[in-house]
């Protein structure tokens, strides 16, 4: 009886992740900032010119495949906006539009639904996320339902954010025993020139990331520079991979994506996902050359901490959820962990935390974000409001246009009436007081009034 009962407390306290017994700590752990060839890493110089891209080439010969070189060909691409329409409300503006690849073996197209704020045409370009949807649906927007829960909009839209999502399985099936057949990868090549280091679904679907943001660069609306891309579990994949990928995005967000995305290998889970596992469900997700790995976690030479760092010095989110134990959250936890000393590199903080958190206490101090939300395996509302508040806390909704202005800073006040004989001129420009009534009541509702004016000795009002 005595036995039983202490399995029992043992066990509830393994469930909870509590502190009745030692967490499991990484083992082995190979070193980010050691090269192949033995020599340590310690000026930015040496991780952009030695280290970082031996780093991708490992991860494209080893784990997703290398896309082949025309599909990233961005003159082979081109957009139509097939449908603009008020949405939410009248609080933003709804466009559909479809991509065309033209690729050296044949023309892809997919769509995919960008809400802007009505804002944006008031204050500077927003910045903007993107999401590649893993969910079965048709067009996505509001009327289907996502917006109050995998993909909230309308809470989006008012933090002032751009977004745009795609279901991914239009770009490449989603499906065991599919092939290479359908979406995107037909375009690109044939699947008879495929061999065990060419790309995988996580790649295309990172590719379909990459076309969303061509067209948000041609969007004046949207602040192409400040971009962040979101996934959920193997969207979570995705958008890591994106980001190392693409370096024009600006941020990463990934949400419970677990073994072969944000979590740890070398690190004893027993409840999460293995490299066996998801090639045994999924092998389709990967180059033919991950299989060699499939049973290899703790002795591996090399690990996801190393994929992160790869997005440094940019901002990357790494989010987990308490009962995912599938996607092992302090797995994810330790490798954002380990990624940080890239971002220490350029001098900036990685994740900074001394221990892994509470739930619902995010960890947003550096340039990596990590938070453990309360619940399953799912993306929520909280999810998209850390990923939004660590924007915020870096400067993403800082712009404003100028939407009125009189005068130059110039120190000077030679274009105003009160200078000598400047009435007239002032008049000629459109300057007289009944046209600047009207106009300022239309531009104080939103925009922002700004007035240079310099009174000095001998200025006189032309009156």
């Amino acid at each position: 009886m005595i036995k039983t009962v202490f399995a029992c407390v043992l066990a509830a306290g393994l469930t909870g992740y509590g502190l009745q017994m030692p967490l499991p700590e990484p083992k082995n752990v190979p070193d980010l900032l050691t090269t192949s060839a033995g020599e340590k890493v310690t000026t930015v110089d040496q991780w952009e010119k030695v280290r970082a891209p031996e780093l991708l080439a490992l991860f494209e010969r080893e784990e997703y495949g290398r896309r082949p070189a025309a599909a990233n060909d961005r003159g082979r691409v081109s957009f139509d906006v097939y449908d603009v329409s008020e949405a939410l409300g009248g609080k933003a503006v709804r466009k559909l539009v479809r991509v065309t690849y033209k690729g050296p073996n044949g023309t892809f197209s997919f769509p995919f639904t960008a809400y802007i704020p009505k804002t944006a045409a008031l204050e500077c370009p927003v910045p903007a996320f993107v999401l590649a949807a893993n969910i079965k649906r048709g067009t996505l927007d509001e009327k289907q339902g996502l917006s109050s829960v995998f993909w909230p909009v309308e809470e989006i839209v008012a933090r002032g954010y751009a977004t745009a999502a795609f279901r991914f399985d239009v770009v490449a099936a989603d499906k065991k025993g599919a092939g290479f057949s359908q979406g995107v990868f037909p375009a690109v090549q044939p699947e008879s020139a495929r061999d065990d280091e060419s790309w995988g679904t996580l790649s295309a679907w990172a590719w379909g990331n990459s076309r969303i943001l061509d067209w948000m660069e041609t969007e004046p609306l949207i602040d192409a520079k400040h971009v962040g891309v979101v996934g959920h579990s193997r969207g979570g994949k995705t958008a890591i991979l994106t980001a190392v990928l693409d370096r024009r995005f600006a941020m990463a967000c990934s949400n419970n994506s677990g073994c072969s995305g944000a979590k740890l290998n070398h690190i004893d889970l027993p409840k999460s996902e293995s490299i066996k596992l998801i090639l045994k469900n999924f092998p389709y997700w990967f180059c033919r050359n991950y299989r060699k790995h499939a049973g290899k976690e703790m002795t591996m030479d090399f690990d996801q901490h190393e994929l992160l760092a790869l997005i440094a010095p940019r901002l990357l989110c790494v989010a987990s959820a308490t009962e995912d134990y599938w996607a092992g959250p302090r797995g994810e936890w330790w490798a954002a962990k380990l990624a940080s000393p890239a971002w220490e590199l350029y001098g900036k903080k990685g994740l900074v935390a001394d221990a892994y958190p509470a739930p619902e206490k995010p960890q947003q101090e550096g340039c990596i974000s990590y938070h453990l939300r309360k619940g399953p395996h799912f993306l929520a509302p909280y999810d998209w409001h850390r990923y939004m508040d660590f924007a915020d806390r870096h400067g993403w909704r800082g712009c404003r246009r100028t939407l009125w202005q009189i005068g130059v800073k110039d120190g000077t006040g030679n274009e105003f009436a009160l200078a000598p004989r400047g009435y007239n001129d002032f008049l000629q420009h459109d300057f007289g007081w009944d046209s600047f009534l009207v106009d300022a009541r239309e531009v104080l509702k939103g925009g922002t009034l700004e007035l240079w004016m310099s009174p000095e000795p001998n200025r006189e009002w032309g009156l």
